[in-house]
């Protein structure tokens, strides 16, 4: 059965009375060179345990196993579960675990079902939970990379350089924990039902540390966030809005000693420009 079909995934469907979910955003692939180049990028082999978030009826989960030691997938909706038995009935080495993902405990499961090999993910995740699903990917600490689709909208956020308009605190923060980049986009006609807009797949390569290092992660991570709280607002306004003890005066005394202008906006400075205003508000206040 060739599960990007549109001719085989119709009859699947039916025979198992699925129907598709908007609110679990789910969109099944039906080209597939997709998935095939989603496994060439994330470099899978033998001693590779791969994670992957939706399966959906497995087209990508069939690949993973081919290569991979072992496949977990985990799927929110239990209407896929009969057809997920048929899809991997021949893939002894894949798992489906039914749950929600950011109720789950990571680190457990990897542990559980990985013991000995290189942990990644693949995945094309659901856009209506997307960012949240990174975050807690990379909160546990788990993975190697992550080859992922995504809406090309947050692929582009992810992957922004400072001082465009698609660079944002989600920016910094995936740039603190992984190396990202684009590997291709996929059109809306890749799916069915099509989504309204076109997707990317993009690769995270976690860092084994921080691009640099600061005095306090969490103070640098307060700052970030307070910079684009409001974009509009020049970094020194930001700062004394949402850094506790920073008046305006000083937070333009910060960025004179880092080398910033009082104008900047904070939507211009990049990791290191970000670390170095966190450290010297740490050592004055």
């Amino acid at each position: 059965m060739d599960l990007c079909n549109i001719n085989h995934i119709k009859p699947l469907l039916s025979r198992h009375g699925f129907h598709f979910s908007k609110s679990m955003g789910q969109n099944f692939l039906t080209a597939s060179w997709v998935p095939d180049r989603i496994c060439a990028e994330a470099g899978i082999d033998e001693q590779t345990g791969v994670l992957e978030v939706g399966p959906g009826i497995g087209c990508l989960t069939v690949r993973l196993a081919a290569s991979a030691g072992k496949v977990v997938a985990v799927e929110l909706d239990r209407a896929l579960e009969p057809v997920l038995e048929e899809t991997l009935a021949d893939c002894e080495n894949a798992a489906v675990i039914f749950g929600d993902i950011l109720k789950m405990d990571i680190e457990g499961m990897v542990k559980q079902h990985m013991t000995g090999l290189n942990p990644v993910v693949c995945a094309n995740l659901p856009y209506n939970i997307t960012s949240p699903v990174i975050s807690a990917l990379i909160e546990s600490g788990c993975f190697d990379s992550m080859t992922l689709m995504v809406q090309r909208e947050v692929a582009r956020r992810i992957c922004a350089k400072a001082g465009t308009a698609d660079y944002g605190a989600f920016t910094v923060y995936c740039g603190w924990y992984a190396d990202s980049r684009i590997l291709f986009d996929v059109p809306p006609e890749c799916f069915v039902p099509q989504p309204k807009v076109w997707s990317s797949v993009i690769k995270m390569t976690v860092r084994k540390s921080p691009p640099v290092m600061v005095k306090n992660e969490k103070l640098f991570f307060d700052v970030v966030r307070a910079a684009f709280a409001q974009r509009r607002k020049t970094l020194a306004n930001a700062l004394s809005s949402g850094i506790p003890g920073c008046s305006k005066e000083a937070a333009g005394k910060i960025l004179s000693d880092c080398g910033f202008s009082d104008k900047v906006r904070g939507e211009e400075l990049d990791v290191c420009g970000f670390a170095s205003v966190a450290d010297r508000i740490s050592e004055i206040l």
